[in-house]
């Protein structure tokens, strides 16, 4: 595996600046902060989208921007740095949106993507289910074909903010998987609306007492015959297609950063030395995660350079907050920063589970590398 540097678009310097003024007065206290792009906060996400900085890189008939990849990455580095609330637009943006872009009827494109754009709706991701652990392939979600359209019932869970979201992106199994053959055969993928009657949204609690993820249960949920997204039986190709965008991004290694900016303007001198190595262990990060950017926007498919760039961050960004507690004296300790770490240390256990496990990121490595 390589991580060859791509070169920043011209204008992301202006880009950069444009953002950090957008930025610079908004002052949204520790808990906020410390959610950052698992937050939701429906108005922020429309001025975001009234900026153009949500949908960038889609086509202006759509709502987009037509602008490159690797200005996208310049938004969300600032966004997550200082620990924006982009939870309402954060899924569409990133792996909903381009599914739909790629694979969506056109009256679905023009429907959907002018509204993920402007920041009006949002997406919770239809992966995981109960019981089943990280073997996605053993889900137990169906939908029957009917002469006007889809029957579908099953749960998800881990759904996060499905409880706020117009919309899911579903894997459920529209055929048996052939005996003695690949499970992966016969999952499709739907787009489930939810507000139609037979859909029960249940919250899971964490352990910060919040109810961001959520169970979801279809009980003879009625979908249109558009509601198929591309092949049918495709759905395990397509699924996993998107988890290089969900895997490698700027949200897998910056999740803890706000917490770093804001010790440096209490940190000893004596803290210099681990404050540096923390940085450069950040920077080697930062230049994975764009190189992982320039691939995709090159049109490659770097799968295991994605789950590498999440394996490795996840570690760093959990770790970060006790690295920190660790180079403060507690009565120097600001009670915001206090606050932002404590958030942070019961959050972070999640880093290594949402988009995929640890055990399930290393095995991909490892077929890489060819260990197993």
């Amino acid at each position: 595996m390589r991580f060859e540097l791509p070169s920043p678009p011209a204008g992301a310097a202006a880009l950069r600046d444009e953002v950090r003024e957008f930025l610079a007065d908004r002052d949204w206290g520790p808990a906020v902060r410390a959610r950052s792009w698992v937050g939701f906060d429906r108005a922020f996400s429309r001025e975001v989208g009234a900026r153009g900085w949500v949908g960038m890189v889609w086509p202006r008939r759509y709502g987009g921007h037509e602008r490159v990849g690797l200005e996208r990455n310049v938004v969300l580095e600032e966004m997550l740095a200082v620990g924006a609330p982009v939870g309402a637009h954060w899924i569409g943006d990133r792996q909903s949106g381009p599914l739909i872009l790629r694979l969506a009827t056109e009256t679905q494109k023009r429907a959907i993507l002018p509204r993920i754009a402007s920041g009006e709706i949002s997406f919770c991701i239809g992966l995981s289910e109960p019981d089943s652990g990280s073997d996605l392939a053993s889900l137990r979600s169906k939908a029957e074909a009917t002469p006007d359209g889809w029957v579908l019932n099953g749960r998800k869970i881990w759904t996060t903010n499905a409880h706020l979201s117009e919309y899911m992106i579903a894997l459920v199994r529209t055929s048996p998987a052939p005996e003695g053959g690949s499970r992966h055969a016969g999952l499709s993928q739907l787009l489930v609306d939810l507000s139609l009657p037979g859909i029960t949204i249940r919250p899971i609690r964490d352990l910060l007492g919040e109810e961001g993820f959520n169970e979801v249960t279809f009980d003879d949920v009625k979908l249109p015959p558009e509601a198929l997204l591309g092949a049918e039986g495709a759905g395990w190709a397509q699924a996993t297609s998107e988890l290089a965008f969900e895997r490698s991004g700027p949200d897998r290694i910056l999740s803890s950063l706000p917490a770093l900016t804001a010790a440096m303007d209490v940190l000893p001198p004596t803290a210099e030395v681990a404050v540096g190595r923390l940085v450069a262990r950040l920077a080697t990060l930062r230049h994975m995660s764009l190189s992982v950017a320039g691939m995709l926007e090159a049109g490659g498919e770097p799968a295991q350079e994605a789950a590498l760039v999440k394996d490795a961050g996840n570690s760093f960004e959990q770790a970060l907050p006790e690295a920190i507690r660790g180079l403060l004296e507690p009565e120097d300790t600001p009670a915001e920063l206090r606050a932002l770490l404590a958030d942070l240390t019961q959050l972070a256990p999640t880093f290594s589970l949402r988009g995929g496990t640890r055990e399930i990121l290393r095995g991909i490595i490892a077929r890489e590398l060819g260990l197993r």
